[in-house]
């Protein structure tokens, strides 16, 4: 069944789509939901979210074999985000991950969260792991503050824009300036049956509030900035879901062999979008440099304060002080790209542990 939330039926609510079909994209106001939902007086419902828990004792031992982070010794309520790849080190599933001390939560986008179960199931083998699809049975609320009501819901606290243990930044920009930091993100655990109860008298802001903070710092998001070939690196995710010297897991050769030649084929950058036009193009529209398509854009929102905005994955040779244009159909937008992964990551300001960059030694 397709589903709707509850929060639907408040005045004003117009659903989202895509992505986000099932959750309000906004209750009437858009841009003061963004304002609220950046000062932390309001929440996003975020029901339609797919949430796959494991259980059992070899629970942490075990996706720290099949993942990219390392999550042995996760302790109960800290935050992490893992990534599942392909053999070739293409991302194939990407889960935000809080564990309560007996259950592992891996939070995802709601079309992982059927095939990532099914996929984790068939991996058990004789470990004393126990997989399920508990999508239906519970909500994600999220917020940039931490919601005192809530304190003793468990939570899942995004690491973004922080560079985790044995973590690498592929940006120019270093952590404490990274804009990100703008961006606090708490992202709730509440059973379906109570989500109309527990936000009661507390401002509400869509989903599209959501995605144009996300936006603006330069958070990547699966299904959005991922596609059948993208690697890690192009998105700058080492620094919040790979552990560069945990031990062996699929994908993990490509990797590190990217890491050591320091050029991801394409790198995610932000786009400034001229506003003129008062409309937005669509994601998925072609960007050029000249008359040269360089890669497409992948998200776009307007933003309370810097209006159009956008995420755009680009062909890494693209001069970074190249104006592109977005075309969608016959219109174009002109955009002033900013660089969010360096064209040569050997560049990059950021931090490793445990693992040389260059010849290994």
């Amino acid at each position: 069944m397709t589903y709707k939330s509850p929060l639907l039926s408040r005045p004003g609510a117009v659903e989202g789509g895509g992505e986000d079909s099932g959750v309000a994209a906004h209750y009437g106001e858009p841009l003061r939901e963004q304002r609220a939902l950046a000062a932390g007086t309001a929440v996003v419902d975020l029901s339609y979210r797919g949430v796959v828990t494991v259980a059992g004792p070899d629970r942490l031992s075990w996706l720290n074999t099949l993942s990219s982070q390392q999550v042995t010794n996760l302790q109960p309520g800290t935050s992490s985000e893992l990534l599942l790849l392909t053999i070739q080190g293409r991302i194939e599933f990407d889960a935000r991950v809080v564990d309560d001390g007996e259950t592992t939560w891996l939070l995802v986008e709601a079309a992982e969260a059927a095939p990532l179960a099914e996929w984790l199931t068939k991996m058990k083998f004789m470990l004393r792991v126990e997989v399920a699809d508990v999508s239906a049975d519970w909500a994600v609320v999220g917020s940039t503050k931490a919601v005192d009501a809530w304190s003793g819901r468990l939570v899942w606290e995004d690491p973004w824009p922080h560079i985790g243990a044995g973590g690498y930044s592929y940006s120019l920009v270093s952590e404490d300036s990274h804009p990100g930091l703008e961006r606090p993100w708490f992202e709730y655990l509440i059973p379906a049956a109570e989500l109309e109860s527990a936000v009661e008298g507390m401002a509400l802001a869509g989903s599209m509030a959501a995605d144009a903070l996300r936006i603006a710092a330069w958070r990547p998001r699966f299904g959005a900035e991922t596609d059948e070939k993208t690697i890690p690196h192009e998105l700058d995710l080492l620094r919040t879901s790979v552990h560069l010297a945990k031990g062996c897991y699929k994908g993990q050769e490509t990797i590190a062999r990217v890491h050591n030649l320091g050029h991801p084929p394409r790198r995610l950058v932000f786009l400034q979008l001229d506003g003129s036009q008062h409309t937005l193009p669509a994601a998925g529209s072609s960007v050029f440099a000249g008359e040269r398509k360089v890669g497409t854009l992948t998200s776009v929102a307007q933003h309370f304060e810097m209006g159009p905005v956008g995420l755009a994955l680009i062909k890494r040779s693209v001069d970074p002080g190249e104006v592109l244009t977005v075309l969608d159909g016959d219109e174009p937008y002109p955009a002033a790209q900013e660089v969010i992964v360096a064209p040569d990551a050997g560049q990059v300001v950021g931090r490793q542990t445990g693992f040389l960059k260059g010849p290994h030694r």
